[in-house]
């Protein structure tokens, strides 16, 4: 038994093959996760039902796994408000700053190849997506027994 509290199998190859640089992305249930996505990641399909798992719930279990080094957020067309679900996203990441992006400039993001993973939910908040981009772990962060 492994003593990370992440324990989905598909999740944990995947980011044990990503590195420095490599891409997750944690799509909300509206996105076109089949043609939005870079052709080398992985999908892994958590959307069992409307609302059932959410991006905040998958986040905060990331976050314990792996280091985050930058993060971009989906924004809706100027004049529109941010979507409430970004102010989650950034008092979880702060102090890494997320920087936004607009809907297809989001979808062309995350057609890169350093796209590792993409982690569909089924959150029903609209523009609920984000993108998190993997650094390095700390020196002295390895625990041995």
């Amino acid at each position: 038994m492994l003593l990370t509290e992440l324990l989905h199998p598909g999740i944990l190859e995947s980011l044990a093959g990503a590195g420095h640089g490599s891409r997750v992305l944690l799509a909300d249930g509206h996105y076109p996760a089949s043609t939005a996505t870079g052709e080398r990641a992985r999908t892994v399909h958590l959307n069992l039902a409307p609302g059932l798992l959410d991006v905040t719930t998958v986040l905060d279990v990331l976050l314990r796994a792996l280091p985050a080094e930058a993060a971009h957020v989906m924004v809706p067309p100027e004049g529109e408000p941010e979507p409430p679900a970004n102010a989650e996203y950034r008092s979880m990441l702060a102090p890494l700053p997320v920087d936004t992006l607009g809907r297809f400039e989001f979808y062309d993001a995350a057609r890169s190849p350093d796209l590792a993973l993409t982690i569909v939910t089924a959150d029903t908040r609209t523009y609920a997506n984000l993108l998190l981009t993997i650094g390095v772990r700390a020196e002295g962060t390895l625990t041995t027994r």
